[in-house]
């Protein structure tokens, strides 16, 4: 509820002529802000409010939170974050500036259209693996920059435990029982992986950091994806491991059933930030994200009546599903997918990484990405020739097989996306399986001289630096593994899909 001054600031940011402009003001409207659209500029209002988790109550204070916004936003969206504007009152007469009593503080932005926002570009259809490949690099730059926080890993987690505990039992949608069994799955899997938080805390991975980073706070502007309306009322909530913070992000997709651009948003993150440690903690960080979800959703439906309320406790109840659905379900299993240049290892690995268990899926680990990181260069970045000479690619081989390992071992399901095209090589990969004892299963694709060669006249720029001369060497010494599954991919992506998936036995719809 707006009251006293702030109601008056309220109608001074709803009135056109106070942006000298003709058209009326659209004002959005949240539980903590109000968002005055005018002309090519959106200015951010905070509430005169006091929650439990926000502090709003005194001009002074929406003041310094109001600089802190535009602090914290200019470090990811510097085009969109302008600064911010006091409201002054001279007797009865309110403006921006200083000139008199500042009685309230907005931050000014640039407009941008709210069908730019990820959210309804995904409910249009048209979310795109290259968007969701910037926006991995975007996020990863982000986390870079951000200074580590010095705290136990193991501790942050249980911290927000406790919160989420309490914030269920406010609500009346989940039982005592149902509570308290998630809560236990919740604290028998960090006993289980106490050792990967600590050692991630130690290694200067809680940081300060978006902390609310879901599709409706993630904009196209100028094409590119941008982040924004960051959490800046409460460090506690946005002090996480970065794997967190980007687990909001995944668990959107996954709970969107855009399971296969949150598998690649997560895979592509790890790619540039080389945070592959942490790989093994993602499904338990978005069965988290998913429970917060759910209990800030039931706990919307107590001030709700009949339908609105009913339709907010399904939804929370979807979010507790895929919590529960998620702790303890994903099992250590490699996967390795070789063939020649064009035979589309690295579109059918992306293509059923989602089926691999619970979100996120399967960790790939693709030879073309992986030797453009050990270079140190983007991975659409062409490599020399020397680059691909066979010491170079044996280690590439040897890092694949001893990432791989790490990452199993820890309970992970992994693909190795790579040519395999020496038997050796795929010697290496499969005793990787049995050293870890792990299912192992080997897959080749394979396909006509002739549409190889046309696949990569055609294809556009990716990782893969290989042309047709590196094909016609590779099909020089043709060696076909005898003991792995061997599939054509000259037939359509989901029939070969399908046809891999049934093979492995995996979750056709996922």
């Amino acid at each position: 509820m707006i009251v006293g001054d702030q109601s008056k600031v309220v109608a001074f940011l709803s009135d056109p002529a106070t942006y000298g402009v003709y058209e009326p003001i659209e004002v959005i409207e949240t539980h903590i802000s109000i968002i005055f659209l005018a002309g090519n500029r959106a200015y951010k209002l905070k509430k005169a409010v006091q929650l439990p988790y926000a502090d709003f109550s005194t001009p002074e204070i929406r003041s310094n939170a109001c600089e802190k916004e535009f602090k914290l936003n200019k470090i990811t969206s510097p085009e969109i974050y302008l600064g911010v504007r006091h409201i002054s009152r001279n007797g009865s007469t309110l403006s921006f500036g200083n000139c008199g009593e500042v009685i309230d503080t907005v931050v000014e932005m640039v407009r941008f259209e709210q069908e730019t926002i990820l959210d309804q570009v995904a409910l249009r259809g048209e979310l795109t693996p290259e968007i969701m490949s910037v926006l991995a690099k975007t996020i990863a730059k982000a986390h870079k920059s951000a200074k580590p926080v010095q705290t136990g890993g193991v501790d942050n987690i249980h911290a927000v435990l406790s919160i989420n505990k309490a914030g269920f039992k406010q609500g009346s949608v989940f039982t005592h029982s149902e509570i308290d069994r998630l809560d236990e799955a919740f604290q028998t899997a960090l006993k289980q992986k106490a050792g990967i938080f600590e050692m991630r805390a130690a290694r200067g991975c809680i940081k300060r950091c978006h902390g609310d980073l879901h599709l409706r706070n993630i904009c196209l502007f100028d094409g590119e994806p941008r982040l924004f309306d960051c959490i800046d009322f409460n460090d506690q909530l946005a002090t996480v491991d970065v794997l967190y913070d980007l687990a909001f992000l995944a668990m959107d997709l996954w709970h969107r059933d855009l399971r296969h651009l949150a598998n690649l948003v997560v895979n592509h993150y790890v790619d540039f930030s080389q945070e592959e440690d942490g790989f093994p903690l993602l499904p338990y960080f978005i069965a988290l994200r998913a429970a917060v979800r759910a209990h800030v959703l039931a706990t919307q439906s107590e001030d709700l009546q009949d339908n609105p309320a009913n339709a907010k406790r399904k939804e929370a109840r979807t979010y507790y599903d895929l919590a529960t659905s998620l702790l303890g379900n994903t099992k250590p299993r490699l996967v390795a997918i070789g063939g020649f240049s064009g035979s589309g290892k690295s579109t059918i690995s992306n293509e059923i990484a989602p089926a691999f268990g619970g979100a996120p899926g399967a960790r790939v680990i693709e030879s073309d990405r992986a030797r453009k990181a050990m270079f140190g260069v983007d991975p659409q970045t062409p490599l020399p020739e020397k680059a691909y000479h066979r010491d170079v690619s044996d280690a590439v081989y040897d890092s694949m097989g001893h990432r791989a390992k790490a990452l199993l071992k820890a309970g992970s399901p992994v693909i190795v996306d790579a040519v395999f095209d020496f038997p050796g090589r795929r010697d290496k990969i499969e005793n990787v399986a049995r050293e870890v004892n792990v299912p192992f299963d080997g897959i080749w694709l394979d396909a006509a001289s002739a549409v190889l060669k046309r696949r990569l006249q055609t294809r556009a720029k990716s990782a893969s630096d290989a042309t047709v001369d590196v094909l016609e060497m590779q099909l020089e010494w043709k060696s076909v593994p005898v003991s792995w599954t061997l599939l054509s991919t000259s037939c359509s992506i989901d029939e070969t899909r399908l046809e891999i998936v049934t093979a492995l036995g995996l979750d056709q719809h996922k």
